[in-house]
């Protein structure tokens, strides 16, 4: 193998199949990236057995075909190393792979291509596309509720779920819940739950990738494709709550608030919130929200706001925390809590209007303070 690239375009594609790379493992070759050449292109490929990302390079032309693996954050910290737009020579010269860019030369260790985990034969029971940016959004209004290393194994991760013409992500932890919805023109009806590493890394890519991209649920795999790139991952097996039951419908008590200002007020009273459960009162009347917040060292900390709030005087606690991840996942404008009592969970979504269609709810439990 022997090729000819410049730094950028060897850099970008390089850190995206990395970042599903595992730092630790047990098996040598899953540190290394993949790369491989043709007459057409160059690949790079990176794994953890659960999660595989190709990323492919169209190069004018390419002097050796041929494939190795390479350590992968070593080449990208060569590749950071060295000055923008700088000229990169890669060839292996049967036993390690050649780093040139100008006068630097790096000699890197290789692992045989045949010993790198081959790739589950994918079978598409499910295929649609959906503009990159939606899929990512629906992502990014979600991914924040999934749960981490609990023993119900099915909240650590989102749920997909196609039907209607809709596609929806859905994430719960149990405490709270986000629950998002976007137009997709899918064939059919199904639900996957797709891990949380594989979720956020799925973000990533997504985050820099223009029009639309195809996505494809199999039977314990759910892939993507854009132009450059072929992401796939292992699903978790078992069944996600039924979502529906968990949203509040009910509740005659309803608070309508700036998120820009109420996020504003929670950032100054949250300096004196417990450190361990991270507390803050909602003391709600007609027009007035009162919110405190007090720590071990008796210190107290109070904002009042003036709101738009139609309901009985009610007192009711929430972890900060939650509160934030919810307000930053909201557009600017209006956001409505719908309250039942003290005990009951809330519905947190953007004010209810002729152009919002309300496609995003959250859901927050309330705690004891």
């Amino acid at each position: 193998m022997k090729i000819s690239i410049d730094r950028e375009t060897l850099l970008k594609p390089l850190q995206l199949v990395s970042g599903v790379v595992e730092r630790r493992q047990s098996i040598p070759v899953l540190a290394n990236a993949l790369l491989k050449s043709d007459k057409k292109s160059f690949t790079l490929t990176g794994t953890d057995l659960e999660i595989e990302l190709q990323g492919r390079i169209a190069l004018e032309k390419i002097s050796e075909a041929g494939e190795i693996t390479v350590p992968a954050r070593k080449l990208i910290d060569i590749c950071k190393t060295l000055p923008e737009k700088a000229q990169i020579d890669l060839n292996f010269d049967g036993q390690k792979v050649i780093v040139r860019s100008g006068k630097s030369r790096f000699s890197l260790a290789t692992l045989p291509a045949d010993e790198f985990p081959k790739t589950e034969e994918f079978s598409a029971t499910l295929e649609f596309k959906i503009p990159a940016t939606d899929l990512r959004s629906v992502i990014e209004k979600t991914s924040f509720a999934m749960a981490q290393q609990d023993v119900r194994y099915y909240l650590n991760g989102l749920l997909f779920e196609v039907s209607d013409n809709q596609l929806v992500a859905v994430a719960t932890d149990g405490h709270r819940m986000g629950y998002s919805s976007i137009e997709a023109k899918a064939p059919g009806m199904a639900q996957v739950i797709v891990p949380r590493k594989a979720v956020l890394e799925l973000s990533r890519l997504l985050a820099d990738t223009a029009g639309e991209v195809d996505v494809l649920f199999g039977s314990n795999q759910l892939q993507v494709k854009t132009d450059h790139y072929v992401f796939t991952t292992k699903l978790i097996e078992g069944r996600f709550p039924d979502y529906s039951k968990v949203i509040p419908t009910g509740g005659d008590k309803v608070l309508i608030v700036d998120r820009d200002i109420l996020k504003q007020a929670l950032n100054r009273v949250a300096v004196l919130a417990n450190e361990k459960h991270r507390g803050v009162l909602f003391e709600l009347q007609a027009g007035t929200l009162r919110i405190t917040a007090n720590n071990t060292e008796q210190e107290e900390a109070e904002e009042e706001l003036n709101v738009n709030y139609h309901g009985g005087e009610m007192n009711i606690s929430f972890n900060v925390t939650y509160l934030f991840d919810v307000i930053n996942a909201l557009n600017a404008g209006n956001m409505q809590f719908t309250f039942t009592n003290s005990d009951s969970s809330i519905r947190v979504e953007q004010e209810k209007s002729a152009e919002n269609n309300n496609a995003d709810v959250y859901v927050i439990m309330p705690m004891q303070l």
